[in-house]
């Protein structure tokens, strides 16, 4: 089915495309959504992958593997891309706070999503696609483009902060 919209996409059918669209944005949407944690970043990085398929359709080789997979792949390279940007425009001498006030009480969800968006982003980016996208460590490989021990080595350093982030009574930065 997906191979057959591909095909009517490539041949100019905007209906194909508008199938395509809500068959893979949910999965866009969300992985944009875990890396930048701001809905708005995540809306505009997943217009911005559907813009470059309309321009680039024939990128996709579906011998390669699923348009679900290249597409996560197209939105790692923009969220990389604006990572890049915004990390070349952080004010001189701007200094980020490493000292949390002691915690008293379990971290809830949202300390894990902070804890989650503070992580190095080849660290998010495998928590986010096995953690929290469910992604084995095959397919996450695949789509971060590096070994499967690569995959898993992230994972564990990445565990590891997010432990210690988060371990009660102590004020630790990732």
């Amino acid at each position: 089915m997906v191979a057959e919209l591909l095909r009517r996409f490539r041949d100019g059918d905007r209906e194909a495309f508008t199938v395509l669209y809500q068959i893979h944005h949910p999965a866009v949407f969300r992985f944009a959504l875990h890396m930048t944690g701001d809905r708005p970043q995540a809306e505009e990085i997943t217009q911005d992958v559907f813009v470059w398929l309309i321009h680039h359709a024939g990128n996709f080789d579906p011998a390669r593997g699923e348009l679900g997979a290249f597409l996560l792949g197209v939105t790692r390279r923009f969220l990389q891309k604006r990572y890049q940007s915004e990390k070349r425009f952080v004010p001189f001498g701007q200094a980020h706070d490493r000292a949390a006030p002691e915690r008293t009480v379990e971290p809830d969800t949202e300390d894990l999503r902070r804890a989650i968006l503070a992580l190095p982003p080849r660290y998010r980016e495998a928590v986010v696609l096995c953690d929290l996208e469910g992604k084995s460590y095959e397919e996450a490989a695949a789509l971060l483009e590096c070994a499967l021990g690569t995959v898993r080595s992230r994972l564990h350093r990445a565990r590891a902060l997010l432990v210690r982030k988060l371990r009660v009574g102590e004020g630790c930065a990732v």
